[in-house]
C-alpha cells in the first residue's frame, strides 16, 4: 500500500499513522508465534489487530475516494440567460430571473460576476452571460437548465390581459479536467471595443472579444475584463464548456434509460411556469408547486434547487412536461 498518499491527506493522515503503528505490533506478535508458550495467546491478538488493519485500510480508502470526487466537481459555472417569445416582456422576464439567481448565489456566498450582457429597450435582457464560482455553484443550479416562462398582466397592458412570455437558463460547468483540445484554427477571433456608461468608463481600447467555433458554430462574446488577454481566455473558457454541454447532452440523448428518469437536460425543454395572478411556481418535471412568488424572486429559490437535487439523487427527476399546467392568453 501507498502510505505516502494517505500521508499527505490531512484527513487520512492519522489513519496512516495508527496503520503503520499496527503494522509494526504484527510484525511483532508474528515473531512471538514461534514461541509456544505465547503461540495461543499471539494468534488471538493477531486476529483482533489484523481485523482493525482491515478497517483502517478501508476507512482510508473511503475517505481519499470521497476526497477525490468532491475535487472533481465544478466550483464554476457559467450560466447564460436568453429573452425568448414575448418581446419586451420576455427581455424584462430574463432580467428577474437574472436578479433571482444572483440573490440566491449572494445568500448562498456564491461569487457572481457579469461576463457579457445586451439590455432591450427597456432595460430588461436580451441576453446576458454570468460567472458564478463557489461551494455548491454546480451543484445546485444544474436542473436550472430549460425554457422557463412567466404568466402575468405586464404593466404597459391596459386591458388587463395576461400575457406569456418566455426565457432560457443555460448552466454550464466550468471543469478542471477539459474532455476537449479545441483546435485554434477552428475558431474566428474578432475584437470590439467594451461598451460602457460614458465619460471615462468607455472603454477607447478594443477589448471585448467575440468568438466563433466554425465547426459547431458556437458564439461566445465576452467583454468583462478590461484586458483584451483576460476576455480571451475566460471567452476560450466558456467556449470549451460550450463544447463539453454539447456532447454531453448527445451521450444523455443516447441514452434512453437515462431519459426517461432525468429528462434530456435539453434547454429547449419547457421546465419551470411562474404563473404571477395565482402566485405560484411549478416544476413540470416534478410536477410540484411553490407558493409566495415576490419571495422567489427575491432569491428564495431554496426550496425549489434543493428539491429538484433530492429528486434527481433518487432519480425520480423526470423531463418536462406540460400536462396540466396553468394555462393563458399570449
Amino acid at each position: 500500500m501507498d502510505l505516502e498518499k494517505y500521508k499527505k491527506n490531512h484527513k487520512t493522515r492519522y489513519l496512516a499513522e495508527e496503520y503503520e503503528r499496527l503494522l509494526v505490533q504484527i510484525e511483532e506478535l508474528k515473531k512471538i508465534g514461534n514461541n509456544p508458550e505465547m503461540e495461543e495467546l499471539a494468534k488471538e491478538e493477531l486476529v483482533t489487530l489484523e481485523g482493525a488493519f482491515k478497517k483502517l485500510e478501508e476507512k482510508m480508502a473511503t475517505i481519499l475516494s470521497a476526497d477525490e470526487a468532491e475535487e472533481g466537481k465544478p466550483k464554476e459555472i457559467v450560466l447564460e440567460i436568453r429573452a425568448g417569445v414575448g418581446g419586451e416582456e420576455a427581455a424584462i422576464f430574463a432580467q428577474d430571473l437574472a436578479l433571482m439567481y444572483e440573490r440566491f448565489a449572494t445568500k448562498r456566498g456564491i461569487a457572481w460576476s457579469t461576463i457579457d450582457e445586451s439590455k432591450s429597450e427597456m432595460g430588461g435582457y436580451k441576453e446576458a452571460t454570468f460567472e458564478l464560482r463557489g461551494e455548491g455553484a454546480y451543484d445546485l443550479l444544474r436542473y436550472e437548465t430549460g425554457v422557463h416562462r412567466i404568466q402575468r398582466i405586464p404593466a404597459t397592458e391596459k386591458s388587463g390581459r395576461i400575457h406569456t412570455s418566455t426565457a432560457s437558463v443555460v448552466v454550464l460547468p466550468i471543469k478542471k479536467k477539459r474532455t476537449i483540445v479545441v483546435n485554434p484554427a477552428d475558431v474566428e477571433m474578432t475584437f470590439t471595443r467594451s461598451g460602457g456608461a460614458g465619460g471615462q468608463n468607455v472603454n477607447k481600447v478594443e477589448t471585448a472579444v467575440h468568438l466563433v467555433h466554425k465547426p459547431s458554430g458556437i458564439h461566445v462574446h465576452c467583454s468583462v475584463e478590461r484586458s483584451q488577454l483576460k476576455n480571451r481566455e475566460k471567452a476560450m473558457l466558456i467556449l470549451v464548456a460550450k463544447l463539453e454541454q454539447e456532447k454531453d447532452e448527445e451521450e444523455l440523448k443516447k441514452n434512453a434509460e437515462a431519459r426517461s428518469q432525468i429528462g434530456t437536460g435539453d434547454r429547449s425543454e419547457k421546465i419551470r411556469t411562474y404563473n404571477i395572478l395565482q402566485d405560484r411556481v411549478t416544476d413540470h418535471r416534478i410536477k410540484e408547486s411553490w407558493h409566495n412568488i415576490e419571495s422567489i424572486f427575491q432569491g428564495g429559490i431554496d426550496n425549489i434547487v434543493e428539491t429538484l437535487v433530492a429528486r434527481a439523487k433518487s432519480g425520480n427527476l423526470g423531463p418536462a412536461t406540460e400536462g396540466g399546467v396553468d394555462t393563458a392568453e399570449s
